[in-house]
Formats: C-alpha cells, sequence, structure tokens
C-alpha cells in the first residue's frame, strides 16, 4: 500500500471521527439535518466573500461561508424557539432562503467569474495527496488536507473532553443544565458553531458528500448499538474509522469515486446495524418478540387457562 492511500484513509478517517463526534449531539438534539442545510446555505457567504475582498482565496471563502454558516444555526433555533417552527421546517426555510439568495448574488454580480461552491468548498478526497503544504523556502510540509483535518479533529476532541458537563447535560436535560447555571442557549450556539465550522473546514478536504454522511451515520449507527452516551461516542468514532477505511478498499476494487464508496460503506454499516443491533435492531427485536409470545403461551397451557 503506497502513502497515498494511506494519507486518503487518515484524511477521511480524521473528518469521520470529528463529523462523528459532533453527530452524536446533533442526532440526540433531533438536527441531524444541519450539516446538509449548511451545505448549500453558505453559497452566499461566499459570493460576499468574493465581492467584499475582490479575491478567490480559499481562507477568504471559508471565513466568508463560516459566517453565514453560524448565521444559519442562529436562525434556525430562532426560527424554532420564535415562531414554533417544528426544527426540520425551521432547517428547509433557512437553507432555502440563502441558497437563493446565493444564486441571486451570482447572477447580479458574479455572472462573469468561475464563483460557485464547486470551485471553492466541494473538495475531492482523492487529491488530498496531491495538494500539498509548501513553504516559502520550498520545503514541502505533507499533504495540506490532513494538517488541517487532524487539527481539526484534535480541537474537536479537546472541546468535548473540556466541555463534556455541558455539552452532556444541555443535551439531555437542557431545564436541568438551565437550573444548574449553565445556558442551554449558549451551549447550544457554541455546538453548532462547532457543527458549522467542521463541516465547511472539511468540505473542502473530502467533499461536501462525504461531509453530510460523515455528520449522521456513524451517530446513526452508533445510536442504534448502545443506549449509554460515552459508548455512543467511542463507537461513532471506531465507525468512522471504517466506513473510510472500507469504503476506501471498495473504491479501489470498483475502481469507482472514492466518495461515492465510503458514503456507500456508509450506509451499508448503518444497515447492519439497523438488522443485527443486540438492543435494537429488527432482527432480535422479532426474535425477542417470539420468544415472549412463546412464553405467555406455555404460561396459559400450564394454567389451563
Amino acid at each position: 500500500m503506497s502513502s497515498a492511500d494511506w494519507q486518503i484513509m487518515l484524511t477521511g478517517s480524521f473528518v469521520a471521527v470529528s463529523c462523528g463526534l459532533l453527530g452524536c449531539y446533533l442526532i440526540l438534539r433531533r438536527m441531524a439535518m444541519v450539516g446538509d442545510a449548511i451545505s448549500h446555505a453558505v453559497l452566499p457567504g461566499i459570493v460576499l466573500a468574493f465581492l467584499v475582498s475582490g479575491s478567490r482565496d480559499t481562507l477568504v471563502m471559508l471565513i466568508g461561508a463560516g459566517l453565514i454558516g453560524l448565521l444559519t444555526t442562529f436562525l434556525i433555533e430562532f426560527f424554532h424557539k420564535k415562531a414554533r417552527l417544528q426544527t426540520d421546517a425551521s432547517i428547509g426555510v433557512t437553507f432555502t432562503w440563502f441558497f437563493a439568495l446565493g444564486v441571486i448574488l451570482i447572477s447580479v454580480y458574479a455572472g462573469q467569474v468561475d464563483l460557485d461552491q464547486e470551485c471553492v468548498l466541494y473538495g475531492e478526497i482523492a487529491y488530498v495527496p496531491i495538494d500539498l503544504w509548501i513553504l516559502d523556502d520550498g520545503t514541502i510540509i505533507g499533504p495540506r488536507a490532513l494538517f488541517i483535518t487532524g487539527g481539526l479533529l484534535l480541537v474537536v476532541v479537546a472541546g468535548i473532553l473540556l466541555f463534556y458537563k455541558e455539552l452532556y447535560l444541555t443535551t439531555f436535560d437542557p431545564a436541568f443544565a438551565t437550573a444548574l447555571g449553565i445556558s442551554a442557549a449558549l451551549w447550544h450556539y457554541i455546538l453548532m458553531g462547532a457543527v458549522s465550522l467542521t463541516t465547511i473546514a472539511s468540505f473542502e478536504s473530502v467533499g461536501a458528500i462525504l461531509v453530510v454522511a460523515f455528520l449522521i451515520a456513524p451517530a446513526a449507527t452508533a445510536y442504534l448499538l448502545t443506549d449509554n452516551f460515552r459508548t455512543m461516542l467511542w463507537i461513532a468514532a471506531g465507525v468512522g474509522v471504517a466506513i473510510s477505511v472500507s469504503g476506501y478498499y471498495l473504491a479501489v476494487w470498483l475502481n469507482g469515486s472514492i466518495a461515492g464508496a465510503m458514503a456507500s460503506a456508509a450506509g451499508l454499516l448503518f444497515m447492519l446495524a439497523f438488522l443485527f443491533s443486540p438492543s435494537h435492531g429488527v432482527v432480535f427485536r422479532q426474535r425477542r418478540m417470539r420468544k415472549g409470545a412463546e412464553k405467555v403461551r406455555k404460561e396459559k397451557l400450564t394454567s389451563g387457562r
């Protein structure tokens, strides 16, 4: 196996673990589609960043996209709380509004420029080995995406370790957290900000399809496999790595898209958990129901009723 293979799988694993850990909180807060909403809503941020700076530099675009991503999460929560809309309705209204605004801005102010999400944010994980970080003196450090996603993972893990109690209480019992003096609203926005920045920072490295898949699939799979939250975080991280490795080998075997293969592996692992999870799987649940019915039948026969 070449170093390029390891670099691709390692980059995918870094993103998968970062997104999977945050995805656990999103799943439990019933906001799993926030990542998908952000991927559409950041378009006006990209356009405005270009119009203000006159540059298509990646960092500038990411800053513009990040600000709009944060605004998106704020408006989703604002509409949910103030207008009493359901969360999915708030997400749908917000991201379609911002996406439409971005399309209008491009058509009016940037129609002559090759400027869209594809050229800035929608990366391709296969390009990781050739997108190198080169210093001014010509020294090659290594794949740029590997350092970005690795640093992102360290920040996410450190944030969860340092603020585990606050995030845990505001996720499972916001009223109790508020009674203890922990602001549920503040930690909601901190979490949504972390999701927004993680999503946008990962786009350029692995592409939008994988980011959305990594945000939801590992966490949803872990949710089916355990009722303990700490265990759920560990399982989500492990599933994320398994998705990256198995998806890459699947892509090599099929000679197809790496992102598509990893997303397909994510769906396959989720289906396996859905069917064979010891606690929530369909197969074991049906078996327990049959055993329960058989036990009741035997008790009735024994009692003569």
